[in-house]
């Protein structure tokens, strides 16, 4: 299996060299050349797997020159309940007939990008110690990125973490969860400004090939292949709780701001697992929305960039976008590099062609949009009727996912975080406060350790000239 970038660089990578990388040289995406396809044979043969036995199946369709052996030991380490809490790692739970939530909170940060970065960090380790090299991540965060990276990274021989979130714009406890981390090798900035302006500037330091390369710098967000190609595995657990045979076709509804976790259950269509629809869910922050109903992708600055409740989502430039666009053009590197460094860097929007936009229904998706008033009905609804309490953001995916449900066919929502991390909004909810694991009761009276900084590239280059170990 070979990697390609999405803005048309010619040249080849292994995935070894991408897990390192991050953006390819020319500032696009990485993509597998290719999807390996899984018939109805190998779907049978992926039933009643574990958990970790799947992610290896998986896996080792995209990883060629990681030894198999090798391979299936990370995935293992990787996906046990003791990280988890659970032997099914995303065990399904029920609300009304056709509608499931797939539970992928258990992790240790409590939310989603625990399932991939967990993965991410052992990889990491894996791989830098089999060269004998060191990495500096450099990553951004609207909320749980940041601590699931931190936290799956804190110990991790040879990596160091300079993690920046927007100041002032993260719930208290994802705050906390961040900033009281000790451990030497992690570096909290926090930016004044948007998510948007922290994503900015990870992309101009990782398209400074120069610093790049002299600094060894990496990501994990999601514009890292590796960590969505985690994120793919989650799909066919789901896939296979819900049903139980491989003609049955069910939908996913995704609560999405950088388009990642969607992205993954496009490429897990596109290998061949029969998913009706893939919904699009977002909040006030609605590009997303606006593009699947119009086919126009139009950013927003930071004054257009809404503070809501359900914050993770609060971005106006989806950074895996780029990724479904790439497919959605047939993969011509040189259309997308025009559309994306192009139309979007010189007029701030692009609207697709009529065949491009017809071409959008093929790919399953669907859209809608979610506001504050609806993200508090949906908490008291699904909690007095089912004595489920679900964080804002997995809100925004059930009440959008209503919109779209079909009869005969079960539609997955995808859970991303535990409530207690958005507690203010489950107080103004249900008048009470969701439940704190025991372990964090006293998380946001920790000692806090982090640097603001202004949203400029220099500055934040300076910091990791100044912070980052030396070889």
């Amino acid at each position: 299996m070979q990697y390609i970038s999405t803005r048309g660089d010619p040249t080849p990578r292994s995935f070894s060299e991408i897990l390192l990388e991050g953006l390819a040289p020319d500032g696009g995406l990485y993509m597998p050349d290719r999807y390996p396809q899984v018939d109805d044979g190998i779907l049978t043969s992926w039933r009643g797997l574990s958990y970790a036995e799947l992610a290896y199946e998986i896996l080792s369709l995209y990883i060629d020159d990681i030894p198999a052996a090798d391979l299936r030991a990370l995935a293992e380490k990787t996906y046990t309940a003791d990280v988890f809490g659970t032997d099914a790692i995303v065990p399904l739970k029920p609300l009304e007939p056709g509608v499931q939530l797939e539970a992928l909170s258990n992790g240790p940060t409590l939310a989603f990008k625990d399932m991939a970065m967990q993965l991410l960090g052992n990889l990491f380790e894996y791989e830098l110690a089999r060269r004998g090299e060191t990495l500096n991540i450099l990553g951004a965060t609207s909320g749980d990125t940041g601590s699931a990276a931190e936290h799956a990274m804190r110990g991790k021989q040879g990596v160091s973490v300079f993690m920046l979130s927007p100041y002032g714009r993260m719930s208290p406890f994802q705050q906390a969860q961040m900033f009281s981390l000790q451990d030497e090798n992690i570096h909290n900035l926090s930016v004044e400004g948007v998510f948007d302006d922290c994503q900015d500037i990870v992309k101009a330091v990782s398209n400074d090939l120069a610093f790049k390369r002299k600094w060894r710098i990496g990501t994990v967000n999601s514009i890292n292949w590796a960590r969505l190609l985690a994120q793919v595995v989650y799909y066919f657990a789901g896939y296979f709780q819900a049903t139980k045979t491989n003609d049955q076709k069910v939908s996913f509804a995704v609560p999405s701001g950088n388009f990642g976790n969607v992205c993954a259950g496009h490429v897990a269509r596109m290998m061949g697992l029969p998913i009706a629809r893939l919904v699009v869910a977002t909040n006030e922050n609605d590009v997303l929305d606006e593009f699947f109903r119009t086919g126009t992708y139009r950013v927003r600055g930071a004054a257009e960039t809404f503070e809501t409740s359900s914050p993770s989502m609060d971005i106006s430039k989806a950074s895996n976008f780029e990724r479904f666009v790439f497919d959605l053009v047939s993969r011509d590197g040189a259309l997308t590099r025009e559309l994306f460094n192009g139309a979007l860097q010189r007029d701030g929007a692009f609207t697709l062609l009529h065949d491009q936009k017809a071409r959008i229904a093929g790919f399953g998706f669907v859209s809608g949009r979610s506001t504050h008033a609806d993200r508090l009905a949906t908490i008291r609804d699904t909690d007095a009727r089912f004595g489920v309490v679900i964080d804002t953001h997995t809100a925004d995916g059930l009440k959008v996912a209503r919109e779209h449900v079909t009869a005969g066919e079960t539609m997955i929502v995808l859970e991303t975080a535990l409530p207690i991390k958005f507690a203010d909004t489950i107080q103004e909810a249900l008048g009470r406060r969701p439940e704190t694991p025991p372990a964090l009761a006293d998380l946001e009276s920790r000692p806090k350790r982090f640097t603001v900084v202004k949203a400029d590239v220099g500055v934040v280059k300076a910091f990791i000239e100044a912070h980052a170990p030396a070889e």
